[in-house]
């Protein structure tokens, strides 16, 4: 007797995959944000770039990349030293749109200028639109293009690199950088003995020639195939910034031996490393003994692209979870028709749009800070401010997002759980949240003329707006107080929504009231969802968030 056969049951009740979509004209807040901080003139670009990054094989490249995480290969078959890591093609992939794109080298002209016009919002957008699809790959085009600001404090230098990090094109291949076709650059300063105190380096660095050998370890060296590097070593004079090339001069292989990757709870795509230096060769970058003064100008670069990789990050969470909200069934009605859950969403929408409309407007402040003294002001005051609150925010955001999915959201097949494992790495890295406290405060100190002015110009664009200026009296308050250390990260977060209320009101008037109404007006409660909004913003928030 034969048996029965039964056909796999029918799906239904399930969204479809958000994939083959435009990531920039689908996101009316981007749009506008682009647009209010002078980068009109690419929507075409970021449109061509976002439906690209929007497409489903580039979604399944990021997934891949993920799933198969770098291997360190110390030697070769014959036993020779090599140490090299071997990456998913994927991951090349993700790099070569990258690199095609200008995302690791925009801002700069091929003889390491700035770039000007709106080329930091232009490529910031880009990089908020890759965020939202794989994140780990940014990192060495994060320090690529950052590296730059370090390395115009030694011309020659800078001037010897600029030809081969200029170029749009992405070599993988293992061999000397001004062999290459483009190159990419890292950066080591954490050891095992401290991270954020880097004076507490113990690496040393020894006079050869017009060259130093370095000798010592990093407990943090990300992206070790890139094919220089910045790091920290105690010189005669002091703590000095080299850059370390993977191939010495003659050709041979440095004398960089990492000694593993790091297992980490996102960012799996990127290898992170612990690395031994055993007589490196490496060249001096700035004076000897200003080597915080000089790596500092690739610090301010790199946290800020925390800042948007975080608010790409909690972008996509919303997309995805208000995708499905519209696309699911419960109680007869779409989740997104659910009064509860419209609360829910439009609250975050909210939040993604102020966010993005905040860093948009420090990447303005990037742009213009070479010719506008109080534009440098805002960036070097609110930079740190605004690093922390937007990496702060990003896991608790995420997590709210992939609820929204509900078990859908916690499994890998989806892109959340990936997502949320990655949010936390940007508050960490290039500065934790104590560390970007401290570093607002340090700008008050040192600038106390400028940054009055700053706090100035935000409560004039917040004027008439709920709880604005109570918000700004007490944050010039607080930051006075003697004991203004113990209480710094309540006037840092409040600074930094004070900033985004005034870059949203650039964009969106009537969203900035509704988000000094929720945030600054009184203090927002713990979980989205518990403000009261009406229905027509809700209605228009979510429309303007995807269409």
């Amino acid at each position: 007797m034969s048996q029965p056969s039964f056909a796999t049951h029918e799906v239904f009740n399930q969204s479809p995959p958000f994939e083959d979509v435009d990531l920039f004209t689908v996101d009316r807040p981007l749009v506008d944000a682009v647009k209010a901080n002078g980068g009109a003139a690419a929507e075409r670009d970021l449109s061509e770039f976002g439906k690209q990054w929007g497409s489903a094989a580039m979604a399944d490249r990021g997934r891949v990349a993920n799933e198969n995480t770098p291997k360190l290969r110390s030697f070769d078959a014959k036993g020779n030293r090599r140490d090299q890591v071997e990456f998913h093609p994927a991951y090349h992939e993700l790099m070569a749109h990258s690199a095609h794109a200008g995302v690791h080298n925009s801002t700069w002209t091929a003889n390491g200028k700035p770039a000007g016009d709106a080329a930091e919002v232009i490529r910031a957008a880009k990089f908020y639109i890759a965020a939202q699809v794989e994140t780990g790959h940014l990192c060495p085009i994060t320090m690529t293009r950052a590296s730059v600001g370090a390395l115009a404090m030694q011309p020659d230098l800078l001037g010897k690199v600029m030809p081969v990090l200029s170029t749009r094109s992405y070599d993988p291949s293992f061999a000397p950088w001004w062999q290459k076709r483009g190159m990419t650059l890292g950066m080591g300063m954490t050891e095992k003995q401290g991270g954020t105190d880097v004076r507490a380096n113990m690496t040393r660095a020894v006079r050869d020639g017009e060259a130093y050998r370095i000798t010592g370890h990093k407990w943090f060296m990300s992206a070790p195939m890139c094919d220089a590097f910045l790091v920290l070593a105690q010189a005669e004079q002091g703590l000095t910034c080299f850059f370390m090339p993977r191939f010495a001069p003659d050709g041979s292989v440095n004398a960089i031996q990492f000694q593993r990757l790091k297992d980490k709870l996102g960012n799996r795509s990127n290898a992170s490393s612990e690395v031994e230096f055993t007589g490196a060769y490496a060249e001096r970058v700035g004076e000897e003994g200003k080597g915080i003064r000089t790596i500092i100008q690739m610090v301010q670069l790199t946290r800020q692209d925390c800042a948007i990789a975080s608010v790409g990050l909690m972008r996509s969470g919303l997309a995805h979870a208000l995708h499905h909200a519209r696309h699911r069934s419960v109680f007869q009605k779409h989740l997104a028709d659910q009064p509860l859950m419209r609360a829910v969403l439009s609250d975050m929408a909210l939040h993604v749009e102020a966010s993005t409309a905040l860093v948009m407007r420090l990447c303005r402040a990037f742009d213009r800070t070479p010719h506008d003294a109080a534009e440098a002001a805002y960036m070097r005051l609110l930079t740190p401010a605004i690093k922390y609150w937007t990496c702060k925010s990003a896991p608790p955001f995420l997590y709210e997002a992939m609820e929204c999915l509900g078990g859908n959201g916690y499994v890998e097949d989806g892109i959340l759980a990936r997502h949320y494992r990655e949010a936390p790495v940007n508050a960490i890295w290039e500065g934790s949240g104590n560390v970007m406290c401290l570093d607002v405060l340090r700008a008050l100190s040192r600038e106390p003329e400028a940054a009055t002015a700053v706090l100035q110009s935000l409560a004039a664009k917040t004027k008439g707006l709920p709880g604005a200026g109570e918000t700004a009296s007490f944050i010039g308050t607080t930051f006075r107080r003697a004991d203004g250390e113990r209480v710094a990260r309540l006037a840092v977060e409040k600074l930094a929504l004070l900033a985004a209320a005034a870059a949203l009101n650039s964009v969106s008037p009537r969203n900035a009231e509704l988000f000094a109404s929720t945030r600054l007006a009184t203090n927002h409660a713990s979980m989205y969802g518990a403000v009261e909004l009406d229905s027509g913003e809700a209605r228009t928030l979510l429309e303007r968030a995807l269409p």
